[in-house]
């Protein structure tokens, strides 16, 4: 991803947090991330966040989700000893569409498919004040609602970087060109 683009996502994720009503610290605002799977689409395939705490015990980070924006379908797998992180969703703002295991429940899904590999299709629509919990080796992936979505995660410690993909082409990070 250019260097670029990677700070115009950053805007539009520091005007996300002003919309949901989230302070941050000026180091916080440095240290948020955008992720693009390593697929230099980040509009449209990738997400942006910021982790405030990562311990052996407990992870607490914001995400960002522009309209449409897609994170890619995946799985927290066990990781030195640790069984794979659960997670609550809590969305902030907007609204997230979220896919895991379980029997389809809707005829047509609320999200666009992504140019991606996906296979799970319980559907789960969050909307300010809604919570939901993923529980460690589910499937699942998620999408920005038509205004976007900032979502609270608050789970179990963050191995993130063992992530298994559904479509083995895509990596946790990339990298940055000037």
């Amino acid at each position: 991803m250019k260097k670029s683009e990677y700070n115009e996502q950053v805007k539009l994720t520091l005007e996300y947090f002003d919309k949901a009503g989230i302070a941050l610290t000026d180091k916080e605002k440095e240290s948020i991330e955008v992720i693009d799977f390593n697929q230099g689409r980040v509009k449209e395939f990738g997400l942006q966040l910021l982790v405030y705490v990562n311990t052996e015990r407990v992870c607490a980070k914001e995400m960002v989700l522009i309209p449409g924006q897609t994170c890619a379908e995946h799985w927290h797998v066990p990781t030195n000893g640790i069984p794979g992180k659960e997670e609550t969703f809590r969305c902030r703002y907007g609204q997230v569409y979220l896919y895991v295991e379980g029997e389809k429940n809707v005829d047509e899904i609320k999200a666009t498919l992504p140019k991606s590999d996906v296979s799970v299709f319980h559907e789960v629509i969050l909307n300010p004040g809604d919570q939901y919990t993923i529980m460690p080796g589910v499937k699942h992936w998620f999408q920005g609602g038509p205004d976007g979505a900032v979502i609270s995660e608050f789970s179990t410690k963050s191995t993130d970087e063992t992530d298994q993909f559904t479509d083995k082409n895509l990596i946790r990070s990339g990298s940055l060109e000037e």
